[in-house]
């Protein structure tokens, strides 16, 4: 076998026999067994065999377990951090662009719950450097929401009565929440849940 075939043989394809790119597959098969199972009880062997690929497969795309966990709240992360800085940048009043980020982000941590609560019920469980670059991605997240609010204080559309950071902590308190209550067979929508929770923020934060 020449080198060129060597190299051929052993990277593993992009995508499965479906057309499902394999980083998908293996994602999706993580975060339902952790759902399902929990981290700690969900072994390697058990991810590649629902995915259908190969160990070699996992490891050429994420190295190890706790990078698919982490890669399972990095997504939504990534997904949240540029859906706000769009709203933070919109050309818009401060009060109207706060309650667009504040609904979004119920909205999408509803949308992918599952992803949510396996994260924060297994955040533990990831190396210190992985633990530390999460804090660190979830920290620029909160400065940018938290500024909002700094915004409309300093130009006397909030009222000042509450510093910006409980503010920010109340109201991701809720959403950090929402994996113990909401059902979406339940008698509210994920937007009419984001709709309160941004308007209870609003209220709050009124002079």
């Amino acid at each position: 076998m020449s080198g060129a075939e060597r190299q051929v043989a052993t990277v593993p394809r992009t995508t499965d026999t479906d057309g499902q790119p394999v980083p998908r597959r293996l994602l999706a098969a993580a975060t339902r067994l952790f759902a399902e199972q929990g981290y700690d009880r969900t072994s390697v062997q058990e991810i590649v065999e629902a995915a259908g690929v190969t160990k070699g497969a996992l490891y050429h795309y994420f190295g190890s377990k706790d990078d698919l966990l982490h890669e399972v709240y990095a997504r939504v992360l990534r997904v949240q951090q540029e859906r706000l800085d769009t709203f933070a940048d919109a050309d818009e009043p401060v009060e109207k662009r706060l309650r667009g980020a504040a609904a979004d982000v119920v909205v999408t941590t509803i949308e992918n719950l599952d992803d949510a609560s396996i994260f924060f019920r297994s955040m533990h469980h990831l190396s210190p450097e992985k633990n530390k670059q999460v804090r660190a991605e979830r920290r620029r997240y909160h400065e940018r929401f938290r500024a909002l609010v700094e915004e409309g204080q300093e130009s006397g559309v909030f009222s000042k009565a509450t510093p910006a950071d409980l503010v920010v902590d109340y109201h991701f308190g809720s959403v950090h929440h929402l994996s113990t209550w909401y059902r979406p067979d339940g008698p509210l929508t994920p937007q009419q849940v984001a709709d309160h929770l941004a308007d209870l923020l609003l209220r709050a934060l009124r002079p």
